[in-house]
């Protein structure tokens, strides 16, 4: 009976036990996380959760009952420190070397840190939002680094909350990377209108200590009582990388099966760096559907299989009357094409390039992400006025 080791004890973690179970495998599976806590989705980390709307129970993958009735040991609260490919085995911070058959790394990312930033909070852990909870009980004004998706949500829920906000982003709008000008600029009146001081353009200086103010780069303060960071993530790669398997694309480089360059070790979640023949390339994205979807895949390959990941990167967000789905990636568009109401947050948006849909974005327009991902995935030139009307099937386009 081959024992599966996984590294990491997330969402992706807990999928891939589940999946090994279900296919058949009858092995020891042992899950080895940093964290405390049993593996947990983390969207709710910033929307539900956060306000409120969701118990603490809610966000756990399983409950601990799962793990015993499916005989899969978790090992909370323990770090993984080296990578032996050649000996096959896992070190530990509690100076144990654990020997595995084969090896499934789900190791996430952590927030990225502002530098010279003390006493200011982040949003990637389970603890962090109980902490930012905690702050909004005590309402005030917050101020948010970053108009990336963390930043945006947290900013949502604390106005929510009746806080007052102010989000600093250096770029001409948030979102610019994700969505390009256009769109950001949807987010961006969003927020004002519910009454967020929203600066683009300019950067943080420095945070006053204990989250007391911000610093701009234009020599403006701006007075806070609490500060939160959310400028992006770092995948954890840092085991990977010094047990010497390719990297590519800052996460580790694996195949359309999710195999990293070691025939007995696979990678899923925020690190992969995969081959997806749909995308016609090798991606990576720090998402929640591939942390849910990828394991399954790793999992049917390490008992055996043939499978291929080969899904299009799928996100989501809901900031206010906002609901949104994103399918596809925008990366190289020269063209944005909006169907629908704009001003009513009622549309689709697609991102084009040489008149090839590259990705779609639904916001408050439901039930069409089948039709969406046709347009993405048949690769062909489609009629720009037609894709505009709504009086169009989408299916018809």
């Amino acid at each position: 009976m081959a024992a599966i080791i996984i590294v990491g004890a997330g969402l992706a973690a807990a999928k891939a036990a589940e999946a090994l179970r279900d296919l058949g495998h009858d092995g020891p599976i042992t899950l080895i996380g940093a964290e405390s806590h049993l593996p947990y989705e983390r969207p709710p980390l910033s929307k539900d959760y956060l306000q409120g709307k969701a118990d603490r129970d809610s966000v756990f993958t399983f409950d601990a009952d799962w793990y015993a009735d499916h005989d899969v040991t978790v090992r909370a609260g323990v770090r993984a420190t080296a990578l032996d490919l050649e000996a096959r085995t896992v070190g530990l911070d509690t100076g144990e070397s654990v020997p595995y058959d084969d090896l499934l790394l789900a190791t996430g990312s952590r927030a990225r840190p502002l530098a010279d930033a003390d006493g200011v909070h982040y949003l990637r852990t389970l603890d962090d939002s109980d902490a930012l909870r905690a702050v909004f009980d005590k309402g005030g004004r917050l101020g948010v680094v970053g108009g990336g998706w963390i930043g945006l949500e947290a900013a949502a829920s604390a106005r929510g909350a009746g806080l007052e906000v102010t989000v600093v982003e250096p770029g001409e709008q948030p979102l610019l990377r994700a969505l390009g000008p256009e769109l950001g600029k949807v987010f961006a009146d969003l927020h004002r209108a519910h009454g967020v001081d929203l600066r683009t353009g300019v950067g943080v200086r420095s945070v006053e200590r204990g989250g007391r103010g911000l610093v701009l780069d234009d020599g403006t303060t701006v007075e806070t009582d609490a500060v939160l960071v959310g400028i992006g993530a770092i995948p954890n790669t840092e085991l990977a990388e010094a047990a010497g398997l390719a990297m590519a694309e800052g996460g580790v480089a694996v195949d359309a099966g999710l195999r990293t360059s070691d025939p007995h070790v696979y990678a899923v979640g925020d690190i992969a760096a995969a081959e997806n023949p749909t995308v016609g390339g090798r991606v990576r994205v720090e998402h929640w559907a591939n942390a849910l979807n990828q394991p399954r895949v790793a999992a049917a390959n390490l008992l055996g299989g043939s499978e291929v990941y080969d899904r299009l990167p799928y996100f989501y967000t809901d900031q206010y009357q906002l609901g949104m789905e994103y399918l596809g990636l925008s990366t190289g568009y020269d063209e944005v094409v909006i169907r629908g109401d704009l001003a009513a947050l009622e549309f689709v948006a697609f991102w084009l390039a040489d008149g090839r849909v590259l990705a779609g974005m639904n916001v408050n327009v439901w039930d069409v992400g089948d039709d969406v991902r046709a347009l993405i995935t048949s690769r062909r030139v489609v009629d720009v006025a037609r894709l505009a009307d709504p009086g169009v099937p989408l299916s018809e386009v």
